[in-house]
């Protein structure tokens, strides 16, 4: 039998403990929500720097135009690298894309052995590699071996950064899918590989489409590996095997040009690079969640004509 002196004691600990709760849980959402501001509060600052300065700069003719002469009243525009920027992402996404993708599938599926381990070993170092260096490796590679410089080095340069990001978030992706879907396509009789393939896949697809992101979002802004490999051009491709200008090389040039022209180019240059990669990033989310809302929404009509 609870006495009403027990009843008070435990209503009074009762009591305590929620309210100690309440407020530690406050107190976290506020360092949560301090955080957030602190991450938010550079990037802001980093764009509104960057549109300020380089406001001036924008324009049709700025960002149609080839570059004109160094110092001239009449300084052109970055149409070539805007052009040489778009090309590269494209190449290098077609040739890291689908290579990244498979051998974080072989990692996540396949690479629980020694091999695996190597593989992943190796992989987390060439994360880690200067891009520098892969450039000079490109240039001895290719450039030296067809004798110039090219969309195709270039291309294969961004390709080889982005394979370590691709491969990592493709085999964390993966790992987060539940067995129980394996075990489930393994039971209707489905080979290993097209349960990874139609099912596994499926089931990470907001994993690989964040990590394809970040590795477009990391090679739009390298600079050393093109210098290597493009060498740049004042002028629109004319070929994948000649040399081609690109965004990061033209605002790395611009910038170190002791004009004021030229460097309110730079800075104009440095914001369409910023607003080119935040509409992939936004325009890719876009159509992969206006996709998947359109999948859940069969998937209910259907739900709901059976």
């Amino acid at each position: 039998m609870i006495t009403v002196e027990q009843r008070t004691e435990f209503r009074k600990h009762f009591r305590y403990n929620v309210g100690r709760r309440l407020v530690l849980d406050k107190v976290v959402k506020c360092m949560v929500f301090l955080c957030v501001v602190v991450a938010i509060v550079p990037l802001v600052a980093i764009l509104v720097n960057v549109f300020s300065n380089g406001a001036a700069a924008l324009s049709w003719n700025f960002l149609t135009q080839i570059p004109g002469a160094v110092g001239s009243d009449d300084p052109g525009g970055i149409g070539p690298a805007i052009q040489g920027t778009l090309v590269l992402i494209g190449l290098s996404s077609l040739i890291g894309v689908p290579v990244g993708v498979m051998g974080g599938i072989f990692l996540s599926e396949y690479g629980n052995n020694r091999y695996g381990r190597t593989v992943r070993f190796f992989n987390d170092v060439l994360a880690e590699f200067p891009t520098i260096v892969i450039g000079v490796f490109t240039f001895v590679l290719i450039v030296l071996t067809i004798g110039n410089f090219s969309v195709w080095a270039g291309s294969f340069a961004l390709s080889i950064i982005m394979l370590p990001i691709i491969m990592r978030t493709t085999e964390e992706s993966l790992k987060l899918v539940p067995v129980t879907y394996r075990e489930a396509g393994y039971a209707l009789g489905i080979r290993r590989w097209r349960v990874v393939f139609t099912i596994v896949l499926s089931g990470a697809k907001s994993g690989l489409v964040t990590g394809i992101l970040l590795a477009v979002a990391r090679i739009a802004g390298e600079t050393a590996p093109l210098v290597f490999t493009i060498l740049g051009s004042s002028q629109f491709i004319q070929g994948l095997d000649g040399p081609v200008d690109a965004l990061p090389l033209r605002i790395w040039r611009l910038s170190s040009l002791p004009y004021d022209s030229s460097v309110v180019q730079g800075w104009g240059a440095a914001f369409v690079l910023i607003i080119l990669v935040l509409s992939i990033n936004i325009g890719v989310r876009y159509l992969f969640l206006r996709r998947k809302g359109q999948a859940m929404l069969k998937f209910k009509k259907l739900g709901s004509m059976s």
